[in-house]
């Protein structure tokens, strides 16, 4: 690669400048509404929802501002494209921080948060999974099939899954699944959207088990998520998938077993 002039240095900079500030306006907005929130606050919820929002469209800047720089400098920018993904992280923390990032539970463990998120209405919390998902998935297109962080994104995107789950009404969306209910259209699209998170998750948990860590752990969080998928099912009467599920898990189950006794055969002879 040759040497970038001078001339495309300073073109570059003007051209970020302005998403820059951007950046520091929603990072300094943050700041205090996270201060606000500490104090106590009646709409803490919607704040966070907000947030996660806010950083989003965060990680959008830095994946912007990497094109800008392959475009002009002819350089793949890796601190923005890092930021992006850190952007990720904290939209799924603030998240989080409204429905609790459990896999495998019953709707019942964080029914009270649906509570106090009732006027978030579907379509916006389909627009928000999108949006976060989206994201997601570009920062890891614009890391590369090889970056050290590939093995990372599993967490991400199992994090992600679990709380798309969550920010479903799971005590509300039967009914709502009548065509004739507003926003049908959007919880149905919501609802596919979250059973293919919740299924990659649990293959990609078993893939890094598989090639990259061999922790039990791991296996364990990928059967959590057919779990929390089955559950699912059940809840909306599609016994065949849910059956499907269960003998996967099943299969799953039996391997991590086996895996299990054979390592502790081997801890014990050597």
């Amino acid at each position: 690669m040759g040497k970038v002039s001078a001339e495309a240095k300073n073109t570059y900079a003007e051209r970020i400048r302005g998403y820059k500030q951007d950046i520091e306006h929603i990072l300094n907005r943050e700041k205090s509404i996270l201060q606000v929130i500490q104090k106590g606050d009646m709409a803490r919820e919607f704040k966070l929802i907000s947030l996660a929002e806010d950083r989003a469209n965060l990680a959008s800047y830095y994946l912007l501002m990497n094109q800008i720089s392959i475009a002009l400098l002819g350089v793949k920018n890796e601190a923005f494209i890092n930021d992006a993904r850190k952007s990720c992280y904290e939209a799924i923390i603030h998240l989080e921080n409204v429905v609790t990032g459990r896999i495998d539970v019953p709707f019942s463990d964080y029914a009270e948060a649906h509570e106090k998120i009732e006027g978030f209405n579907d379509k916006d919390r389909y627009d928000l999974m999108r949006k976060i998902g989206f994201t997601i998935e570009s920062v890891e297109e614009d890391f590369g099939e090889n970056s050290k962080w590939k093995w990372s994104f599993v967490e991400l995107e199992g994090r992600f899954a679990a709380i798309m789950k969550n920010m479903l009404n799971l005590k509300t969306f039967v009914a709502g699944l009548d065509p004739r209910v507003e926003g049908y259209n959007h919880r149905v699209q919501y609802f596919d959207m979250m059973k293919k998170w919740l299924s990659n998750a649990a293959d990609r948990y078993r893939e890094k088990y598989e090639l990259s860590t061999n922790r039990i752990d791991d296996f364990k969080t990928a059967i959590a998520f057919l779990g929390a998928l089955r559950r699912i099912h059940v809840l909306v009467g599609e016994a065949d998938q849910a059956e499907s599920v269960k003998k996967k898990a099943e299969v799953w189950r039996a391997k991590m077993d086996d895996d299990e006794k054979k390592l502790a055969s081997s801890g014990k002879r050597s």
